[in-house]
């Protein structure tokens, strides 16, 4: 994107306005999943996304210190004719859900805290638990991290800036092939959907909110 394009996206007030945290933030996190962490698979082994998975690391930490409820996403299907007619070849033959391509990486689950969702599709809400879960905990700001941006992420932002929450993105949390199409979605969503923020600032945030905020009431 050059700065003439860009500017006129600027012109017509995209991005003019910022959405910010609520009071009750949730993490999400997409389909950092063995299939797309390791380079043990086709799919995996992306140095953007390995990255992006270290850094997510650290802001589950402090986010579960906090007590915000952590949604762990994960792409597949039971092996079937359930799969989608995803147009990735190892994603129909490698993506079920026994089989080690859909085993969340260790680096970001830890199973005494986070909730995990299987999904079908690009989207953690599609077909999913994970509104009815997400108003349970009377959440109203999702920070979504994952891979890749320029699918799965970007469709759970499109989808839970219309469920009606806040969305904030941590640049450095995401992670896609290669970094003209990360970079370009995040760009394209912070116009309209999400505030995009560097991960520094997101950590920060979370470890400002008092653990009785998510306390049950």
């Amino acid at each position: 994107m050059n700065e003439a394009s860009d500017q006129k996206y600027r012109g017509q007030g995209f991005g003019a306005l910022g959405i910010g945290f609520g009071v009750r933030p949730a993490v999400i996190v997409v389909d950092f999943q063995r299939g797309f962490t390791s380079a043990e698979f086709e799919l995996g082994g992306s140095p953007l996304v390995n990255a992006a998975v270290e850094r997510t690391a650290e802001l589950l930490a402090v986010a579960r210190r906090a007590g915000a409820p952590v949604i762990q996403a994960l792409v597949g299907s039971h092996g079937g004719d359930d799969a989608l007619n995803w147009k990735i070849p190892s994603v129909r033959t490698e993506f079920h859900y026994d089989k080690p391509a859909c085993e969340l990486d260790p680096r970001i689950f830890d199973p005494a805290h986070d909730v995990v969702i299987r999904k079908i599709g690009p989207s953690v809400f599609f077909q999913t638990h994970a509104i009815a879960y997400l108003v349970k905990k009377r959440i109203d700001t999702l920070v979504i991290t994952g891979c890749n941006t320029s699918g799965c992420v970007r469709a759970t932002i499109v989808d839970g800036f219309s469920y009606g929450f806040r969305v904030i993105v941590p640049e450095q949390c995401c992670g896609d092939v290669d970094t003209g199409p990360h970079s370009d979605n995040l760009r394209d969503v912070g116009r309209r959907y999400a505030d995009v923020m560097s991960a520094s600032d997101v950590i920060r945030h979370l470890a400002s909110i008092s653990p009785q905020t998510f306390k049950e009431t």
